[in-house]
């Protein structure tokens, strides 16, 4: 598993450039950004190919360390509250997370996009300790945004849904 982290979230989990590989960009990467909400810091996690978002707030450097294994426990966590199976967005493997710079501009729009809803959902919540997270995370999922490739708009949950190949129902969420 390739997690891509921008400058400030390579800075925070001490990963030099020596450790950082040189992986040709894929669908299934992930992509790590660390923002400042509510004088905290926050991780935003994004699948490439579905951006499929992980939300966690008001993190330290200790509690992502050690980094793989943390990183897919909670990529699972809102996979499980999404009822959607472990490998729904590729093979999760704690002990082959690698890191690596960057590689997609629309990747990161997407997830400045995504701090911005934060921003303002945490605010409407009345600051980051009333906000409901696990809320949160869900609404990030199921906003609409749009695309470039291809021209047109889509729902990252629903993406995720299109590529495992299940069904939803709106009384139940989703289910096979």
């Amino acid at each position: 598993m390739v997690l891509r982290g921008t400058k400030k979230f390579l800075d925070l989990v001490g990963a030099r450039s020596e450790v950082l590989v040189n992986a040709d960009p894929a669908d299934d990467d992930w992509y790590a950004n660390l923002l400042w909400l509510d004088r905290r810091k926050c991780l935003l996690l994004a699948h490439a190919g579905t951006l499929f978002p992980v939300f966690v707030a008001d993190v330290h450097k200790a509690d992502l360390m050690p980094l793989g294994p943390v990183v897919v426990r909670l990529i699972n966590q809102q996979l499980a509250s999404e009822t959607l199976p472990e490998d729904s967005l590729g093979k999760l493997d704690s002990s082959s997370v690698q890191l690596a710079r960057t590689a997609s501009r629309s990747v990161l729009g997407y997830m400045n996009e995504t701090a911005t809803y934060c921003s303002y959902a945490i605010a409407d919540y009345g600051g980051l300790e009333r906000c409901d997270i696990a809320a949160l995370n869900r609404e990030l999922r199921r906003e609409l945004h749009m695309s470039r490739r291809p021209p047109g708009y889509f729902v990252p949950i629903d993406e995720v849904i299109k590529r495992v190949g299940v069904s939803r129902r709106p009384d139940l969420g989703i289910v096979n």
